[in-house]
């Protein structure tokens, strides 16, 4: 990987960062607002390389600043998994045209898997504060579509910052 393909995801994690460090928890619950800078990352690299590190460093970030108790191995394998479903689903969609749309649904699926992940492992690690089924309703979905809407904002800045289309 080239050293500037590090820097941008360093960069796109380090915002991540910031949002998932000063967005608070409900109820041992949060946003995870770090999955769209993740994504936007695999999305500027789709490169297996890129991958692994962004999955690696959000699972990181994530589990460093979590509010959920005994959040940090969930987190972790969580964003492993959706970093390379993210992967997978750019493979998938390499003749899709619409940049502005793949990006969407990369980070609407990505949410959803992230989420899934995170709640199915936290479930048989440490136990959930509330039901499963719940928890998807009110935490995941209403996180899927945030995500969604700053996705769009933050794929839009980025496209004009570059001045050129991110996915390859």
């Amino acid at each position: 990987m080239k050293i500037k393909n590090y820097i941008i995801t360093a960069l796109m994690l380090a915002m991540g960062f910031i949002f998932h460090a000063t967005i608070p928890g409900i109820a041992g619950m949060k946003f995870d607002l770090l999955l769209i800078f993740m994504i936007m990352a695999i999305i500027l690299n789709p490169d297996i390389q890129n991958v692994i590190v962004s999955g690696l460093g959000g699972g990181i970030i994530t589990a460093l600043t979590t509010t959920f108790p005994g959040g940090q191995i969930p987190n972790f394998i969580d964003k492993i998994i959706t970093a390379l479903f993210v992967y997978a689903l750019i493979e998938i969609m390499k003749n899709f045209k619409n940049d502005t749309i793949k990006s969407t649904i990369l980070v609407g699926l990505g949410t959803f898997v992230s989420g899934s992940v995170f709640l199915s492992t936290a479930y048989f690690l440490v136990g959930l504060p509330a039901g499963f089924s719940l928890l998807m309703i009110s935490v995941v979905i209403p996180t899927c579509i945030a995500n969604i809407f700053m996705g769009l904002f933050v794929y839009k800045a980025i496209t004009i910052a570059t001045k050129r289309a991110i996915s390859h």
